[in-house]
């Protein structure tokens, strides 16, 4: 289930600031005729804490309505144990096929509270358990110690979404000692190495998942000179729009609607507006990569 590009959805919303769901459609149907291997909703490009709790349950609903088959993951945000465990539930009752934990919104939090934070989630939840760790982007995270203990602990925790360079991303393979299936994000950077470090796949935007699954389907089959060529093709895009989670909103939403034809897009603040300089770079790397399938 957690081998290959398993892409998360952006949330696009219209002129009144609500959630468009006939863009939302298009963006999983597109991932579905382009060869994603699964669909992951409520990550960190989804906006996730900008969401209320009745826009996450709609945006989970839709993806599950869209997936045609795919696995789903849901990315639970959630601020306490009982937060997370009821959206939990509502994953589970809308079809998901697992679960990521995001550790709670609270930077700097120690490493021992944290995995007991996480703990009765994980136990509690009747679908397969990932976790991710993004300390970059979210202020807190666990040492790949710390994963392999938790794994350990907690044998229904069975994915990692790494958020991490892929010398990172080989200790946590090589700690956890395969009790866990690691995906990196990132955007898709790195990829190849990734998965020569061992992941299982990766948990990229829509932005080029096309190529990105071309890429994994390559080195599956042990060509990795075309991985290398198409890799090469989409890092000056993946850089641009990696420049941390406010850019990849601002600027890889918009590289993505281009490809799907979506026209304008709309921003939920707080966030990124986009300057007119980058706005004609996501014009011209929307070009070179061609329309998305579907």
């Amino acid at each position: 289930m957690f081998q290959g590009i398993h892409t998360v959805g952006y949330a696009f919303f219209g002129p009144d600031d609500r959630l468009d769901r006939e863009a939302m459609r298009r963006q999983s149907r597109a991932c579905v005729a382009g060869g994603s291997h699964g669909l992951v909703m409520l990550g960190l490009a989804t906006e996730v804490a900008k969401l209320a709790p009745e826009e996450r349950r709609a945006a989970v609903e839709w993806a599950a309505e869209d997936a045609a088959g795919l696995p789903l993951g849901v990315t639970v945000f959630g601020r306490t144990p009982a937060e997370q465990q009821d959206a939990v539930r509502h994953a589970e009752g809308a079809g998901a096929a697992w679960v990521i934990l995001q550790p709670p919104p609270r930077p700097g939090m120690p490493e021992d509270e944290l995995m007991a934070f996480l703990g009765p989630t994980i136990d509690a939840a009747r679908i397969p358990v990932g976790l991710q760790n993004a300390p970059e982007f979210m202020g807190l995270g666990l040492s790949p110690a710390n994963m392999a203990e938790l794994a350990r602990r907690h044998p229904n925790l069975r994915a990692l979404k790494a958020e991490g360079p892929a010398t990172l991303v080989q200790q946590v393979v090589e700690r956890t000692e395969g009790h866990l299936a690691v995906l990196n994000g990132r955007g898709g950077m790195e990829l190849p190495d990734n998965l020569r470090a061992g992941c299982a796949g990766m948990i990229p935007a829509p932005d080029c998942f096309d190529v990105q699954v071309r890429i994994f389907e390559a080195m599956r089959r042990g060509d990795e000179a075309e991985a290398e060529r198409l890799y090469a093709g989409i890092l000056p895009a993946i850089v641009f729009v990696m420049q941390g989670i406010d850019h990849l909103i601002c600027y890889g939403k918009r590289l993505t609607a281009a490809r799907l034809g979506l026209g304008a897009v709309y921003d939920r603040a707080p966030g990124l507006l986009p300057t007119s300089f980058g706005l004609a770079t996501v014009e011209r790397f929307a070009r070179g990569l061609g329309p998305l399938p579907g």
